[in-house]
Order: structure tokens, then sequence, then C-alpha cells
């Protein structure tokens, strides 16, 4: 199911990828320092280096398959303040919004020089858009150890036994979402309309600088 892209394109999808997933964990470890929690920052993580969060792993796979993940960035969950379950969600919540601002951004972007003719500029944008947003959507899935599992924990109420429970098949879940193909419908359903969207906001822009 891995289609292999070609150099060229892995070249132009690098400044996507780097920046998507060292934004993406730089936001939990500055979100979670700003609630009380040095972890992160303690770690050497609060930095905007990638080398301090790329993951090979991950990065393999966001080329193959069209998502992947950085290494996560340490929390300490009981060194924040007020509520744990609502600045967990604060901090899990804040690297795939920082990711779909850098898409929107991207957009921006795209719109204001889309008329400078620049090389490879227009294939890097749109990559720009489109791996942001996939970072985005994928780390929303409610699924541990994605952010999005930890979300919905903020969101519900009760005891929270259930997500410790899921994480032992956390892992499991997602090779099967990724193998049997569920991982693309999915995208199907959310990625693209957002992505359109964007590229509809990129041509509007650039018809206002013309």
């Amino acid at each position: 199911m891995f289609n292999l892209p070609s150099l060229h394109s892995i070249a132009l999808m690098i400044p996507a990828i780097v920046l998507g997933l060292t934004f993406h964990e730089f936001a939990h470890g500055w979100v979670a320092y700003q609630l009380g929690d040095n972890t992160a920052r303690d770690a050497g993580r609060l930095t905007l280096n990638p080398v301090a969060h790329v993951d090979p792993i991950g990065l393999i796979l966001l080329f193959l398959a069209g998502f992947g993940w950085a290494k996560p960035v340490p929390v300490n969950p009981y060194n924040l303040r007020g509520d744990i379950p609502r600045g967990m969600l604060l901090v899990s919540l804040a690297g795939p919004a920082t990711n779909l601002l850098l898409a929107v951004a991207s957009a921006l972007f795209f719109g204001m020089f889309a008329g400078l003719r620049l090389p490879y500029f227009d294939e890097i944008m749109v990559y720009m858009i489109q791996i942001n947003v996939v970072l985005a959507v994928f780390n929303l899935l409610p699924i541990p150890p994605l952010d999005g599992s930890k979300i919905l924990a903020g969101l519900l109420p009760g005891r929270r036994e259930w997500l410790h429970q899921l994480e032992a098949y956390g892992a499991i879940i997602l090779i099967v979402l990724v193998f049997s193909g569920a991982i693309r419908f999915i995208f199907n359903i959310f990625v693209k309309p957002i992505v359109v969207m964007l590229y509809m906001l990129a041509k509007s822009v650039s018809q206002l600088v013309i």
C-alpha cells in the first residue's frame, strides 16, 4: 500500500515535514511550560531545533504512508497548575492546533507570493498545507498515544481508567487502521475538505494581491 515517492518529491516535502513536526512538539512543551511544567525545558525539548524532535521512524512513515510523528515531548501532568485533565487537554491540543495554524499561514503565504513564480515554490507550499493538515488530523484521532485520546479524556467526565486500558492496544489499533486502508478513508473524510478550503483561501489571497 506504500508508494515510495521520488527523491525530487522527498526533497520538496522536507521543509513541511521538519517544520510541521518541530512546531508540533515545541507547542506541546511550550504550553506545558506555561502551565507550570518544566519537564520539556529541562529535557532540552523547549526548542525549535528539529534535531531535538524528529523521530526517524515517524519521518520515514510520513514519506511512505502520508502520516507520521516526532519524538513525544515529555510532560509531567502533576506539575501542571489547576485541573490536571484540563491541563493535559490544552497541552495535547497545542500540537494539532499549531499544525492547522501552520497550514493556514502557508495558504496565506502561498497566495501572497504565488505570482512571483519562484522555482518549486508552489510545490513546497502545497506540501506545507497538505502535510500540516494530515499531522493535525492524524494526531486528533482518539487513540493512545495520539493527542486525541488525551483531549477526549479532558472533555469527558468521570474516571478515566478506560484510557489506560486502551493504551495497551493503541499501537495495534493504529497498525490495523493503516494496513486495512481505514486511515486513508479517514483522511479522505477530514483532510481533503480542509485542504480544499485552504487552496481556495490561497487563491482568494492571490487574486487580492494581483
